[in-house]
């Protein structure tokens, strides 16, 4: 597993803590870096497409197995 990938588990959580929290652990990364966000809240597919979408945050790809959504994300520029 690659050293530029961090995990975040925020299962649990409701809106709009999931997102608080990532938000704060991306502060954290250098751009590029990757972050494993696992979220159960139905929400969080709408709220993380739309974060990334207007931030400089890239969504690599998203997915759900067994009632929890994971969020695969890379720090952007900024």
């Amino acid at each position: 597993m690659s050293e530029d990938l961090h995990h975040l588990d925020v299962t649990g959580l409701d809106c709009p803590l999931p997102i608080l929290r990532t938000k704060r652990e991306l502060v954290r990364l250098a751009p590029g870096e990757q972050l494993q966000v696992a979220a159960t809240d139905p929400h969080s597919v709408v709220d993380f497409l739309a974060f990334t979408g207007k931030t400089a945050h890239t969504m690599i790809r998203h997915w759900d197995a067994d009632g929890v959504f994971y969020f695969l994300i890379e720090k952007g520029p900024r």
